[in-house]
């Protein structure tokens, strides 16, 4: 009888555990090995809603904490993940610069106390943070496209000045560096031991926040680098789009959308009452109170844990900033649903993803330059990039925001080439317009190259809906 009751105990042990194992392997807690056919290896981490980890109802506080991007443990990712007969060829980074202080600031307030010097023991920190430190002193002189060599290679000031990277922007990006090192360098060895300065290619926007979150990743990613292969262009613009910047069409798309913005703002009573609300606290008119764009400065305050602004008539508070940051979630949705800015994003991200896969066909050629790129930019530089891409589900660009596009060989049939596009770690690429239907027809794991190739020289002026072929007819055709 003791027998049985034990017999029956392990048989119930037994079957709890099967059913706990099915169940996180449901919830994607425990890895599901992928078949050398890539049945399975479809099975990605999504940028959708997760019904196991979000709320049931869009939070504007949660969607807040997603945005600041404070570090804490180390980030999972896919990048570099592919069948064990893919080769990695080329990567290609943009990213968003980190955590930064507000551009704007609230009339008649005490400015948030940001320290955006480089304090070791101050949180958050990062292992090589000291050793960034010490490495960019080393580096005032180095050789980069003006006005770049003009401007500090690390934040250094008591006192945050208005958009300087943070100490948190730092430590972002250190620790994207180390993931991509991790994955990149010591698991596929992208580049060689006694790398060249030709096969690095890095470009930034004239931005303090730009250059400093470029160099913190790349920091992490080749530790103590010899400043004499690093050299940084400049790009003008913030659509990098270098000499192809004049688009009149793309103008007239964005004059379209910042119209709808307007009209948006108009029919949301709730908005414009805390508007008026806050503009009393601080004795202004509700017209310059928006212009001053407080939610960018209220934003720093959430993000870095500082008390909102108060006056002797009162304080900025939580309500104030959940129904401003609601607006800004319902916006986006509208975007999406408007296409307006869809037209904008195929203009306006055309020339760097021309770039891309111009960079990409190189390397399938046999080019060992430029197998590593990295852009970095902002967050109006990928928000387009995402749309371009058919991305319409993704977030927008939080602090320190990375858009990776791998480049792979498959090592059975060597002139076949296939890339993947990475958000945030997450796997994207069959949630691109280019590859979405890709699986429906095809058993191959991963995307084409020539789908991507096709996209950006055709597909892209399809879906503007003009019969032009090319960038330049469709920046100057009539009748938008």
């Amino acid at each position: 009888m003791l027998f049985r009751s034990r017999f029956l105990l392990l048989l119930a042990l037994a079957a709890l555990l099967a059913f706990l194992s099915l169940s996180l392997q449901f919830f994607h807690l425990i890895p599901v090995s992928a078949a050398r056919n890539g049945a399975s290896s479809k099975s990605r981490k999504r940028i959708m809603p997760d019904p196991v980890t979000e709320p049931p109802v869009t939070d504007p506080v949660y969607e807040a904490l997603l945005y600041c991007n404070i570090p804490s443990v180390a980030e999972r990712s896919m990048e570099g993940h592919a069948p064990h007969h893919f080769k990695l060829v080329s990567v290609q980074v943009l990213i968003r610069h980190g955590d930064r202080y507000p551009l704007y600031a609230i009339p008649k307030t005490k400015r948030p106390e940001i320290d955006c010097t480089l304090v070791a023991n101050r949180k958050p920190y990062h292992p090589k943070l000291e050793g960034f430190v010490s490495h960019m002193s080393k580096g005032s002189g180095s050789s980069f496209e003006s006005p770049l060599n003009s401007m500090p290679l690390y934040p250094n000031h008591a006192l945050c000045e208005m958009g300087e990277l943070t100490q948190t922007g730092i430590v972002q990006h250190l620790q994207n560096g180390q993931l991509l090192r991790d994955i990149y360098l010591k698991k596929h060895k992208l580049l060689p031991s006694d790398w060249s300065a030709d096969q690095l290619y890095l470009e930034t926007t004239g931005r303090s926040r730009t250059l400093q979150s470029g160099l913190a990743l790349l920091y992490g990613f080749l530790p103590d680098f010899d400043w004499k292969k690093i050299y940084f262009r400049h790009q003008p613009s913030v659509l990098f789009c270098s000499g192809n910047c004049y688009c009149p069409v793309r103008n007239q798309y964005l004059e379209k959308e910042q119209r709808r913005q307007y009209l948006l703002r108009l029919k949301n009573s709730q908005l414009e009452q805390t508007y008026g609300e806050m503009a009393r606290i601080v004795d202004i008119p509700t017209k310059q109170l928006r212009a001053s764009n407080p939610i960018d400065s209220m934003l720093c305050h959430f993000c870095h844990n500082v008390s909102f602004p108060c006056t002797r008539s009162g304080c900025f508070d939580m309500e104030h900033f959940k129904v401003i940051k609601m607006h800004q979630i319902e916006d986006e949705k509208e975007r999406r649903e408007k296409r307006l800015y869809l037209g904008y994003s195929l203009l306006g991200a055309h020339p760097i993803l021309n770039q891309t896969i111009d960079r990409m066909q190189r390397a399938a050629e046999g080019r060992r330059d430029e197998l590593f790129a990295l852009y970095s930019a902002h967050d109006v530089t990928l928000s387009p990039v995402l749309s371009a891409l058919g991305l319409s589900e993704a977030r927008f660009p939080r602090f320190a925001a990375r858009l990776i596009f791998e480049l792979w060989q498959d090592r059975d049939k060597p002139s076949e080439h296939a890339v993947r596009i990475l958000y945030n770690g997450v796997d994207v690429t069959f949630h691109t317009s280019f590859c979405q239907d890709h699986h429906k027809r095809s058993s191959k794991p991963m995307c084409p190259l020539e789908n991507l190739v096709r996209f950006v020289k055709r597909d892209m002026f399809v879906a503007l809906d003009s019969s032009s072929t090319n960038y330049y007819d469709a920046c100057h055709r009539e009748g938008v």
